[in-house]
């Protein structure tokens, strides 16, 4: 499974400029979480395992420039995403931060600044009664917030990073193929997926396991492997979908024949 090219969502990135955008409001989208809806995958920092571990399996996938990244899987199809429903309404308990953060986004500017950017393709903003982002030149309370998080979620993917590099570099990660059958005979394969190797990591050297731990790096793996058992929350959800189509399309047809 190779990472799609990123960002996800983002139609048409800009840089956000204070004098500029200086009377941009920002409101909740009116389609809800449907940019999400059809997201197979989506970026983590080591930080959300744990909260993300709870309902979706945490994976690991290659990119094209021979990284690796960890991912929540949303979907047992391609652009398939099991906690959106037709509304647009997030299902699940979790929201991963990389949608949360959406329509904003950073990079990196020449002299290593973070730089916001913000996706112009975004229906939330400057809609009747959004709240500003700027006042009389100056971050409003609402962009500080933004700010925050943005800066916050930047620091978190750069420790990912590194444990990415480390689980790279000491080669502890293996590859898996998977099948999800349902009870009604479908099957979805789910090739590609790279884990965490356990009979590597309990070959490691005690010095070596006392570094993973004290760096926090041990508890992310073990959220991770924990997280596997989750495959079992998509099938759930795609039982359930199923059973839901299936009821709507017999009180459709129900509906013609009166």
């Amino acid at each position: 499974m190779e990472s799609q090219n990123l960002p996800m969502f983002y139609k048409n990135p800009v840089p956000l400029n204070k004098e500029t955008q200086a009377g941009m409001t920002i409101s909740a989208s009116p389609s809800g979480f449907k940019f999400a809806a059809s997201t197979q995958f989506v970026l983590l920092a080591g930080v959300e395992f744990f909260d993300a571990g709870r309902q979706f399996p945490i994976i690991f996938t290659a990119t094209v420039d021979k990284r690796i990244l960890p991912v929540a899987l949303l979907g047992l199809e391609k652009e398939e995403n099991l906690f959106v429903n037709e509304e647009g309404v997030w299902t699940g308990h979790y929201i991963p931060a990389y949608i949360r953060r959406y329509p904003f986004i950073t990079t990196d500017a020449a002299d290593g600044k973070m730089i916001i950017c913000y996706d112009e393709a975004f229906d939330g903003f400057n809609l009747k009664g959004g709240v500003p982002l700027f006042e009389g030149g100056e971050p409003t309370a609402k962009m500080q917030e933004i700010q925050s998080f943005l800066q916050d979620y930047y620091v978190q993917m750069k420790k990912t990073g590194l444990l990415c590099a480390r689980l790279l570099e000491s080669k502890m990660l293996r590859q898996i193929d998977a099948q999800a059958t349902m009870k009604d005979g479908r099957s979805y394969p789910l090739k590609g997926m790279l884990v965490v190797d356990e009979q590597k990591i309990s070959q490691l050297p005690d010095d070596e396991i006392v570094k993973l731990y004290r760096s926090g790096q041990l508890a992310m793996i073990q959220a991770h492997l924990m997280s596997l058992r989750n495959f079992g929350v998509l099938i759930d959800r795609k039982a359930a979908l199923k059973e839901k189509c299936e009821a709507e399309e017999k009180e459709e047809t129900k509906n013609i024949i009166q």
